[in-house]
C-alpha cells in the first residue's frame, strides 16, 4: 500500500485564545480551570507534551465533533496556559507522541464509528495509515488511552503533501 498523506487538525489557534482569554470553554461556557501540570497530557493546540509540575495548563469541555457531527460529544481537554504555537496540519503524526498509549478510531459518515484500536507502542503512524486506506474511513480521532480524552483528528490531506519531509520538533 502506497502511503497516504495525512493532516493532522489540532484545536484551532481561536479556540486556544478564546479559551486563555476568557476563561471559560467556547459553545457551553463552563468555567475553564488552570492547574500546574501532573500528566503529560498533550496540548491539544500545539501537541507537545506537558513538563510535569513546570507547566501551567487549561482544562477545559471541548467537542472534538463540533460542526461535523449530528450529536454533541463533548469531553475535557487540555492546551498550555501561555501561547503556544499550533502544531502544523503538514507535520505528519506527532513524533513526541507515539511513546504514549493511545486509541485510534475510526469514523465514516454521519459520525459512524467504524471501529477502535488500542496501541501501546510506536505503531501508531502505520495504524492510520491502515485505517486511512479504507474507503469509508472519512477521518480519525486519536484519544489519550489512559484518560479518554480527545488528542487530535487526522484526515487524508490534499495531494501534493509530502509527510516524509515534514519536521515538527516536539
Amino acid at each position: 500500500m502506497n502511503n497516504i498523506s495525512i493532516k493532522v487538525v489540532a484545536i484551532s489557534s481561536d479556540v486556544a485564545t478564546t479559551v486563555r482569554e476568557t476563561g471559560k470553554a467556547p459553545r457551553y461556557g463552563h468555567p475553564a480551570h488552570r492547574e500546574l501540570a501532573t500528566g503529560y497530557g498533550p496540548c491539544r493546540h500545539c501537541l507537545k507534551a506537558f513538563l510535569q509540575g513546570a507547566e501551567d495548563r487549561i482544562l477545559f469541555t471541548y467537542d472534538p465533533f463540533q460542526g461535523g457531527g449530528n450529536v454533541p460529544l463533548p469531553g475535557p481537554i487540555f492546551i498550555h496556559a501561555d501561547e503556544c504555537e499550533r502544531y502544523p496540519e503538514d507535520g505528519g503524526y506527532p513524533e513526541c507522541l507515539r511513546k504514549f498509549p493511545a486509541v485510534i478510531s475510526a469514523y465514516g459518515a454521519d459520525q459512524r464509528l467504524l471501529t477502535q484500536i488500542h496501541v501501546d507502542d510506536t505503531e501508531q503512524p502505520a495504524i492510520v495509515q491502515q485505517l486511512l486506506g479504507r474507503s469509508d474511513v472519512q477521518y480519525i480521532h486519536v484519544r489519550d488511552k489512559s484518560a479518554g480524552c480527545f488528542d487530535f483528528r487526522v484526515e487524508r490531506a490534499e495531494e501534493g503533501i509530502d509527510e516524509d519531509i515534514k519536521e515538527f520538533k516536539c
